[in-house]
C-alpha cells in the first residue's frame, strides 16, 4: 500500500515538473472563460474584446436564423441521441443533412461524425492497415497523423506541400494500398496545399487522396463548397472531410466520397460505430447552415475585403504575416516568449489573439494566429491594425 502511495505521488510530481516546465518555456496553455456568444465582439474573463480568434468565418455561430432552427429541431427530436447510429442513434434529421451535404460537395455519398478529430482518425484508421502506406505533409493537423498511428500502415511525411519529395516516396513504395493525406488549408499557416498536383500522382501511382478541408469547407469554392470546387476538381480517387463548427457555425464534422467508401466506413470506422452521434438538432440546424453557406457570396467577398484591408494597413519591418489568402493570417514573431508578449499587450488595448507556440508550430516560429471573420467590420480591422503597428514599435 505505502509503495504504491509512492508510486502515485511520484507521478503527480512528475506532472508538476513538466506543468513547471512549460510556463518556464512560455508554453503553458490556459482556457478562456467566455461569457458572450461566439462573435467578433466577445466577453471573456469578465472583459470585453475584439476578438479576431474564432474560426466561426461567416460568422454564423450567433446566427438567428440557425437558432431558431434549433430551438424548432430540439421541439421535435429531443436533445440527445441515445444510442450509437447503429442501434437507435441515427434520427432523420442526421440522414437528411448527409444527403444535403452530399449534394452540396457534389460528392456521392456523406456520413456524419461528431467531431473532425473523431472523422480523421476513424476513416484514416479504417481505410489503412498493414502493407499499406501514408503519405503526410509535416505540417498536417495532429489528429491526421493520429489515423495514421491508429491505422498501423507505414507512415511517411514530406516537406510541407512539397510534390516533388512526395513523388519520390510514391514511387519508391511497394505497399499495397497508397493514401495521400494532407489539410487542404493548414490551420496555423492560412496557405492551400497543391491538391490538382496530388490527384495528378494519385492517378500517376495508384494512390488515394484524403483531403481534410476544415478551414476550406464554407469559405472557399463556388459557393462556399470547399477546396476542391476551389480547383474544380472531382475524382473518385478523393475522400474529404470537412468540420461543421468552424464555416458552418455549429459542430461536428462529414467525410464524404464514393458510396462505397461511405458504406465501408460505416460497418468500420471505429470512432463512428462506437459513438453517439451528436444530437439530431443539430444536424436540423446545420441544413439551414448549408443554405446560408450557399447564399453567402456577399459574406465571402467581405471576407476577402476585410483579409486585404489588413495587409494593405500593416507596416511592420520585423513581424510579418505569412504568406496567406485565406481567413487565416498568420503574424510570424519568433520566440515563444516574444509572442506571448504580444498577446498580452493586444489584451490590454482590448483586441484577443492567441499566440501560437510549438508543438503546434515548428521551434521558433510563435506566431499570432489571426483570424477573421466576415462579421467583422472594416473599421475592427483598422483599428487591429493600428494597434499591431504601434505594438511593434514598443515592442520589437
Amino acid at each position: 500500500m505505502l509503495m504504491a502511495l509512492q508510486q502515485e505521488l511520484s507521478l503527480l510530481a512528475h506532472l508538476q515538473k513538466e506543468l513547471n516546465q512549460r510556463k518556464t518555456d512560455g508554453l503553458l496553455r490556459q482556457r478562456r472563460l467566455l461569457d458572450s456568444p461566439q462573435a467578433e465582439h466577445i466577453v471573456a474573463n469578465d472583459k470585453k474584446f475584439l476578438s479576431f480568434c474564432s474560426n466561426d468565418y461567416l460568422g454564423l455561430a450567433n446566427h438567428p436564423d440557425l437558432i431558431a432552427a434549433m430551438q424548432r429541431a430540439a421541439g421535435d427530436s429531443g436533445v440527445g441521441s441515445g444510442a450509437s447510429n447503429l442501434i437507435t442513434g441515427h434520427h432523420r434529421y442526421h440522414d437528411n443533412l448527409e444527403k444535403q451535404l452530399a449534394k452540396f460537395v457534389e460528392m456521392p455519398a456523406a456520413l456524419l461524425f461528431s467531431t473532425g478529430y473523431m472523422a480523421n482518425i476513424g476513416v484514416i484508421g479504417a481505410l489503412m492497415g498493414r502493407n499499406d502506406a501514408i503519405f503526410a505533409d509535416k505540417l498536417n493537423h495532429a489528429c491526421l497523423n493520429e489515423g495514421a498511428y491508429f491505422s498501423r500502415a507505414e507512415f511517411y511525411r514530406f516537406s510541407h506541400n512539397d510534390v516533388n519529395a512526395l513523388e519520390k516516396l510514391l514511387k519508391a513504395s511497394t505497399a499495397k494500398h497508397k493514401l495521400i493525406a494532407a489539410d487542404a488549408v493548414f490551420s496555423m499557416d492560412g496557405d492551400i496545399a497543391p491538391i490538382p498536383d496530388y490527384l495528378r500522382l494519385c492517378e500517376q501511382y495508384d494512390a488515394y487522396l484524403y483531403m481534410d478541408d476544415a478551414h476550406g469547407f464554407g469559405v472557399l469554392g463556388k459557393h462556399g463548397k470547399g477546396s476542391l470546387s476551389h480547383f474544380n476538381l472531382k475524382s473518385p480517387r478523393i475522400i474529404m472531410m470537412a468540420t461543421l463548427g468552424k464555416a458552418a457555425g455549429v459542430a461536428g464534422a462529414f467525410v464524404a466520397g464514393e458510396q462505397v467508401v461511405i458504406d465501408y466506413l460505416i460497418q468500420k470506422a471505429n470512432s463512428y460505430v462506437y459513438s453517439t452521434p451528436a444530437p439530431p438538432a443539430l444536424s436540423a440546424t446545420l441544413v439551414a447552415s448549408l443554405s446560408l453557406i450557399e447564399r453567402g457570396d456577399d459574406l465571402r467577398a467581405h471576407l476577402q475585403h476585410l483579409i486585404q484591408t489588413l495587409k494593405r494597413n500593416l507596416y511592420l519591418k520585423k513581424w510579418q504575416l505569412m504568406p496567406s489568402e485565406t481567413a487565416i493570417q498568420p503574424l510570424l514573431v519568433g520566440s515563444n516568449h516574444a509572442a506571448v508578449k504580444l498577446s498580452e499587450y493586444l489584451q490590454k488595448q482590448g483586441i484577443l489573439v492567441p499566440a501560437i507556440r510549438p508543438p503546434t508550430v515548428p521551434m521558433n516560429t510563435a506566431r499570432l494566429r489571426i483570424s477573421l471573420s466576415a462579421t467583422h467590420t472594416e473599421n475592427d480591422v483598422l483599428k487591429f491594425a493600428q494597434v499591431l503597428n504601434q505594438a511593434e514599435s514598443e515592442l520589437a
